[in-house]
Formats: C-alpha cells, sequence, structure tokens
C-alpha cells in the first residue's frame, strides 16, 4: 500500500447524538444511534441488580468500607489526636512500573505529610493489598494492618502501641 503526501478533501467530523439528523435516512428526526438503542423509547425499565442483593456493591466499594472501618476504629480510640487526617484508596501506587523495574516490591500504603490547607493523608493501595492477602477473608485484618502501621508512622509511635489487637488476629 503507497501513501501519497497531498492532502485529501476527506475529513471525519464525529456526530452529536443528540443533534437530529436531516437525512430521511434517520428516520424521523432521529439519529441513527438514539433510534438502534432505545427503538420503543423505554430505556432499562430498572435496576440491573438490586441493592439487597450481595453483588450489587463493587469490590472497590467493600475495599473502601475497610479502610473507612479501620479509620473509625483508630479514630474511636485515638479520638482528637486523628483530627484531620484523610485516608484514601488508590488503585495502584504511582511509578509502580519503575518500582517493577528495579524489583522493589510495591508498597501497601503512603503517608502523605501535611501540606498548605491539606491535613495529613494516608492512602491504602488496593490492587496491592489485594494481590498480597491469601485468603479473601483475612483482607479486612491485612487492610486494618495496613493502615494502623502508616498511621503509627504519622504519630512516630509503634504500631503495638496505636492498635492493642495490632497482627494478633491471624
Amino acid at each position: 500500500m503507497q501513501s501519497s503526501n497531498h492532502k485529501s478533501g476527506f475529513t471525519v467530523r464525529l456526530a452529536d447524538p443528540d443533534v437530529q439528523a436531516t437525512s430521511a435516512a434517520a428516520g424521523a428526526g432521529r439519529s441513527f444511534l438514539r433510534r438502534r438503542r432505545n427503538r420503543h423509547g423505554r430505556g432499562l425499565r430498572g435496576e440491573v441488580m438490586l441493592p439487597t442483593h450481595p453483588g450489587y456493591r463493587t469490590r472497590g466499594d467493600r475495599f473502601d468500607d475497610m479502610v473507612l472501618d479501620s479509620a473509625q476504629r483508630l479514630h474511636d480510640i485515638w479520638g482528637k489526636t486523628l483530627d484531620g487526617v484523610r485516608f484514601g484508596v488508590d488503585d495502584i501506587p504511582p511509578d509502580l512500573e519503575a518500582l517493577a523495574a528495579a524489583g522493589t516490591p510495591a508498597p501497601m500504603g503512603a503517608y502523605t505529610p501535611a501540606a498548605g490547607d491539606d491535613g495529613p493523608m494516608i492512602t491504602v493501595y488496593r490492587r496491592v493489598v489485594e494481590q498480597a492477602c491469601p485468603v479473601i477473608e483475612e483482607l479486612q485484618d491485612l487492610v486494618h494492618d495496613v493502615v494502623v502501621e502508616h498511621t503509627a508512622e504519622m504519630l512516630g509511635v509503634a504500631p503495638e502501641t496505636l492498635d492493642p489487637v495490632y497482627r494478633r488476629r491471624y
């Protein structure tokens, strides 16, 4: 196949599906995509999964709840000491490719000191923690241990003094 250096007059524009089509082939003032996807004007009749079923929540949602439960447990124990601390979840750590290339194991979490108006932040990396957990039933315990370790790093204390049951559940 040969290519030429001259510019052709051919251009491609993506049409807005909400804009009414002017051609007769689009049919009755509706664009092809609207007519094709929703032929009778009904769309989805309801939710695919009801909120009462276990599959309604994603793995990410359940992991977020585990981190929040651990943070709430530590806040109940330590009170005002942890006011202003933010807890977050990311899928993977930044620069994961560089860590893998160097043969360094990926961190399960990170502590970011306070900067400006933002308070300190503790981030748990969901994919790394899920892969490190051999059994799904122990995932909550591993998440709690990661949160305790990074909170202890932030406060400058030993994890055992921060939470009395740290690593005693296995």
